[in-house]
């Protein structure tokens, strides 16, 4: 009796080893966004993925009514960035997107004018895979 509950203790182990090592499951994607602030009015990031989605919302304080913007991707495949900024009233004043493996691989310039004061920043990476990085900083 003691035996057959050992067996069937390894049994069940050995099981859970097996499945949990799948290296074709789906749940092993993963999209990350770092933040990086710099001095008032100036913030940017990185992000990385395999593969996977993420979205991040974060704040950005704007003295102007304007900020200047840079992305730039290093992808492999097909997936996709996009960089959404609102104003402090909510208004979008940018919405921009990179598609991975497809030029162009960047992009850069100034927002929509908008209205000073907190901002909001919404980086999307969907199905991504690669690696990049962004920056805004108060415009002209």
């Amino acid at each position: 009796m003691k035996n057959q509950s050992l067996l069937l203790l390894i049994f069940f182990f050995l099981l859970t080893l097996i499945s949990g090592c799948d290296s074709f499951d789906d749940n092993n994607l993963f999209a990350n966004v770092l933040i990086n602030e710099g001095p008032i009015g100036d913030i940017g990031g990185d992000f990385i993925g395999n593969g996977g989605s993420t979205t991040q919302t974060f704040e950005y304080k704007n003295r102007l009514p304007t900020a200047e913007y840079n992305a730039d991707i290093t992808a492999s495949a097909n997936g996709r960035f996009q960089m959404i900024v609102r104003d402090a009233v909510g208004t979008i004043v940018l919405d921009r997107a990179l598609d991975g493996d497809m030029e162009p691989d960047s992009f850069s310039g100034v927002t929509s004018l908008g209205v000073a004061g907190t901002w909001s920043v919404t980086i999307n990476l969907n199905d991504f895979k690669g690696d990049g990085s962004f920056s805004l900083s108060e415009g002209d």
